[in-house]
């Protein structure tokens, strides 16, 4: 019996992201504001050609053919080892957003600021966990239709959190600034964070006051 190649190991953790999706589509809230149709197929559509073209050998045409790194077994296993970091940190952000995760860009019945797990870090961390798992992917691939899929994925996913973003905003006025000026937008921020200083920051600045 043959043993898995390096691209059915690669594919091990997409199919935990999938399955773990589907597991859980059930498990979410009503629907309480919800974007156009329009927009919805604005983020289908060059996600469904970026996937194509990262999964599908049949893009391996052209320049699309023209690899970026050489065929190193090594470059392979890193790409896996990328790609299941990836799959795992959207799958623990999806866990955290539970009930309140949805597809399309939408508001939830009861909706809330998500701070948990990847949360406290990122805004998006589904988004930074797929584009990561991508790249892993990419360098299996080793072909630039692989680089061309990242950076659809990348803008595709950056316009639809930005949308995201400007409905929590309505939403959820200042809270929501505090939130995103406290945390990274696909990635954590370096540096110190921005925001409103934590309670006990705040009592301890007041003992020091009153010294």
């Amino acid at each position: 019996m043959k043993g898995l190649t390096l691209w059915q190991i690669d594919m091990i953790p997409w199919c935990a992201f999938c399955a773990y999706w589907l597991i859980t589509w059930l498990l979410v809230r009503r629907t309480k504001v919800a974007e156009t149709r329009s927009a919805r197929f604005g983020t289908i559509l060059p996600l469904f050609v970026a996937f194509f073209l990262l999964f599908d050998r049949r893009t391996s045409i052209g320049p699309l053919a023209w690899r970026f790194v050489p065929p190193d077994t090594r470059i392979a296993w890193a790409g896996i080892v990328v790609t299941a970091l990836g799959a795992a940190i959207a799958i623990w952000a999806r866990y955290c957003l539970g009930e309140f995760w949805s597809a399309r860009v939408m508001l939830k019945e009861g909706h809330r600021i998500i701070r948990s797990g990847p949360y406290a870090f990122v805004r998006h961390p589904i988004y930074t966990g797929m584009l990561t798992a991508a790249i892993g992917t990419g360098l299996v691939v080793g072909e630039w239709r692989a680089i061309v899929a990242v950076v659809i994925l990348l803008v595709t996913h950056s316009r639809k959190a930005l949308r995201e973003e400007s409905l929590l905003m309505t939403e959820f006025g200042d809270e929501y600034a505090a939130y995103r000026n406290s945390t990274g937008f696909l990635f954590p921020r370096i540096g110190p964070r921005v925001g409103p200083p934590h309670r006990d920051d705040m009592a301890e600045l007041i003992r020091h006051k009153g010294r």
